[in-house]
């Protein structure tokens, strides 16, 4: 039962990624090729001051030290097919992956891509972003070899979208035995990878990929006991030191259809990611220019100094973090949640090199050409932008001053100013993701506004769908129905917070957009 356990946990790991510098000089490109340093990634001091403190101290993770961390075995990254939506197929294409062998393209044994040049790591670290972590669904009812992906109902049921080419690039097939096609799942590509309108695949983006969805379609068809559903749920989402444990209220009463009505509530560009709650979810970041990010996640939980920080991020989001004891709460422990694994039974881990070089593919992640033209409106739209003091917080050229600002109800420490950039005010936004959670610190971080074009789901929850959606100031009133993500069992739901540019007239709100929307 354990491995079982192990097994499906090691499912739910989420992806994400991390950044930069540490020991020693920058990598260099030299007349033999790029000599690259590789700082290490699980460093015990630079741990114990990566994350910024919890709202409630009493829950901030203490992570496992870095003797254990380098016990966890590295996971083998092998080739992978794409996935094609039914009817979309090559002719003859699952046959021919039967015939294929296993092949690994990079592990801790000898294998490993070339990785002589600058845009050979680059292209090494493209393949870890697609690597996925696990196999198959997310219950004994998907094994690896029921390819669920092919089924109609999936995407009807879903609402999962398709590239041009056919593709499905949220997913992978992988062949570990010959003969057998397993569903690789939860990739940073999985939430990382966007599917433009007409089609085009952007990675690195806001993914758009319905996450909750697809787990809420686990939960029903899967075959699953409710028992294991609310397992999983506690070990995603349980914040046992909050009051009446409010990230995931009646964890332990909800059937299997409640817990998956309240994921089918949450929409693409919007997830439960672990750490937070599918009652205060995430807005699903864009990836592209995270260089430039001082804090990473929506609570700013994540210092990002260097690029061995977006390194660390990578590795507690992939596993990591569950290793952790939040006041005596630990994810891993699929026995009774309060002590570490066996470094042998936590779903491995990918090395400092392989990290290094996926630290490296997002940094090279570069914007798809903006079709928005700086025209006469989006001229008197930035001098809207600049009249309204918006550049405070979002201050150009980044669009953002890469600040901290406070939850409502929040007062931080004594003190904290010091450590981390805060800009103490707060715009009165939904204050329970900084509040409730895992990810909580109390601080919700200034968000840039560079991309918002391609992007959708405002605020730091994703209520609201377009910008338009965002500048309507009916999303105050309690009538309002948002047209992002809606708490489960709620038919309307106010919007509140952050009233800038809610009183401009017709003419300026129109231009204002105009203007965001070429940045």
């Amino acid at each position: 039962m354990l491995t079982v356990r192990i097994k499906l946990a090691a499912s739910l790991l989420f992806t994400l990624t991390a950044v930069s510098l540490a020991r020693g000089r920058w990598s260099q490109e030299s007349a033999i090729g790029f000599l690259p340093e590789i700082p290490k990634t699980w460093d015990d001091a630079a741990i114990a001051t990566l994350e910024v403190p919890l709202a409630d101290p009493v829950g901030s993770p203490k992570h496992v030290p870095a003797d254990y961390y380098y016990e966890i075995p590295v996971r083998p990254i092998y080739k992978e097919y794409p996935v094609y939506a039914l009817g979309r197929e090559p002719p003859g294409y699952m046959e021919w992956l039967k015939q294929q062998e296993p092949v690994v393209l990079w592990d801790a044994k000898g294998h490993a891509p070339p990785l002589k040049t600058r845009a050979d790591w680059i292209k090494a670290g493209e393949m870890v972003f697609d690597a996925p972590i696990a196999y198959g669904g997310l219950f004994a009812g998907f094994p690896g070899e029921v390819l669920y992906v092919r089924q109609p109902e999936f995407y009807s049921k879903t609402g999962t979208p398709v590239a041009a080419d056919g593709t499905v690039p949220f997913y992978g097939y992988v062949v570990r035995t010959r003969g057998e096609i397993q569903v690789g799942i939860l990739a940073c590509a999985m939430c990382h990878t966007r599917i433009m309108p007409a089609g085009a695949v952007l990675k690195g983006a806001q993914g758009n990929f319905p996450f909750d969805r697809v787990f809420a379609y686990n939960y029903r068809y899967g075959g699953g006991p409710v028992q294991v559903a609310r397992f999983l749920e506690r070990l995603l989402y349980a914040a046992p030191w909050v009051v009446s444990s409010e990230a995931s209220p009646n964890i332990g009463q909800e059937s299997l259809s409640d817990i998956a009505s309240v994921h089918e509530t949450i929409p693409p560009g919007v997830i439960a990611r672990h750490r937070t709650s599918p009652f205060f979810p995430a807005q699903v970041p864009d990836l592209i220019d995270v260089k430039d990010r001082r804090y990473l996640d929506r609570t700013g939980l994540q210092q990002q100094r260097s690029i061995v920080d977006l390194m660390r991020y990578a590795a507690l989001n992939q596993g990591g973090d569950d290793l952790a004891s939040y006041n005596g709460f630990v994810p891993a422990d699929f026995g009774n949640f309060k002590t570490r694994p066996d470094p042998n039974h936590t779903g491995g881990r990918y090395s400092d090199e392989q990290l290094y070089a996926l630290a490296l593919y997002i940094y090279s992640l570069k914007p798809p050409p903006n079709p928005n033209k700086f025209d006469a409106v989006a001229a008197r739209g930035q001098k809207v932008f600049e009249r309204e003091g918006c550049a405070r917080c979002h201050t150009p050229p980044l669009y953002t001053n890469n600040k901290l600002t406070l939850a409502e109800g929040f007062t931080p420490p004594p003190g904290a100013d010091k450590n981390y950039n805060i800009l103490f005010i707060s715009v009165g936004t939904d204050p329970n993701l900084a509040l409730k959670t895992r990810r909580g610190t109390g601080y919700y971080k200034v968000p840039s506004l560079k991309g918002v074009w391609y992007r959708g789901m405002f605020g730091h929850s994703g209520w609201c769908a377009t910008l338009e959606d965002w500048f309507d100031p009916g999303r105050l009133q309690d009538d309002y129905v948002p047209t992002g993500f809606k708490p489960y069992r709620v038919n309307t739901y106010a919007v509140k917070g952050h009233p800038f540019g809610l009183n401009l007239s017709a003419g300026d709100k129109q231009a204002l957009i105009a203007f965001l929307k070429t940045l």
